[in-house]
């Protein structure tokens, strides 16, 4: 157990923040009292667990609006167990119902800034919609272009397989007849050869065919010189 005596510097009057350190105090089970001392600080004199009163002195370092502490000055002192439960020390109920006043009129303000905010928000917010909404119309535009150049893409790749088809269709008939004219080929070679055979066959009996003459007008030609010979000589011309 331990004691501890607090000077808190800062936006710290007139701005609620002794209820919050009370509220804390009243949640961690420690005891003593919170006062405004002049002109602008905040006075706390604390009793309890030491773990609670170190807790204690983090959680009152509060900066949310209204409220701004600046410095905490913290000295401990032995245990006394003076205090039977955490109170807020007030001044005349004058300066009391002044710094109520004054609280109020300060979260007032800052709620109109804040509605003031939240309107400004709002209309951007509007604005965002709206720019939203045309974002969306383009996409949606956007999206059904896909759709259609998807469509004719898939209508091109379908002509194109069809043409891929055809084509190879063709390659294979090509194929077919190069196949056919190779053999074609081959058997005009074949009629080529034995043509070219009966051809030395031909010349051959030809050539036959005039030695068999030759000695033929040979043997006819003697015959008619003898016979010529033998009228001549009947006719007293040798």
């Amino acid at each position: 157990m331990k004691r501890a005596r607090i000077i808190v510097k800062g936006r710290v009057q007139r701005v609620g923040y002794r209820d919050e350190v009370e509220e804390i105090a009243r949640r961690l089970g420690i005891k003593g009292f919170v006062e405004n001392i002049k002109p602008y600080d905040i006075r706390i004199v604390t009793e309890g667990e030491d773990e609670a009163i170190s807790e204690f002195i983090e959680r009152i370092k509060i900066k949310r609006f209204p409220i701004d502490v600046e410095s905490v000055e913290v000295s401990f002192e032995d245990f006394k167990g003076e205090f039977e439960y955490f109170e807020i020390k007030r001044g005349d109920w004058q300066e009391e119902l002044g710094e109520r006043l004054d609280t109020a009129g300060k979260l007032l303000y800052r709620s109109v800034e804040l509605g003031e905010r939240s309107v400004e928000l709002s209309e951007r917010a509007v604005e965002l919609s709206e720019r939203t909404v045309e974002l969306s119309e383009r996409s949606v535009e956007l999206g059904e272009r896909a759709v259609e150049l998807s469509e004719r893409s898939v209508e091109l790749s379908e002509r194109s397989v069809e043409l891929g088809e055809r084509s190879v269709e063709l390659g294979e008939r090509s194929v077919e007849l190069g196949e056919r004219s190779v053999e074609l080929g081959e058997e005009s070679v074949s009629i080529g050869k034995r043509m070219l055979e009966k051809q030395d066959e031909t010349i051959t009996e030809i050539k036959g065919l005039r030695e068999d003459l030759k000695s033929y007008l040979e043997e006819r030609f003697d015959r008619l010189e003898h016979e010529v010979m033998a009228i001549k000589a009947k006719l007293g011309m040798v």
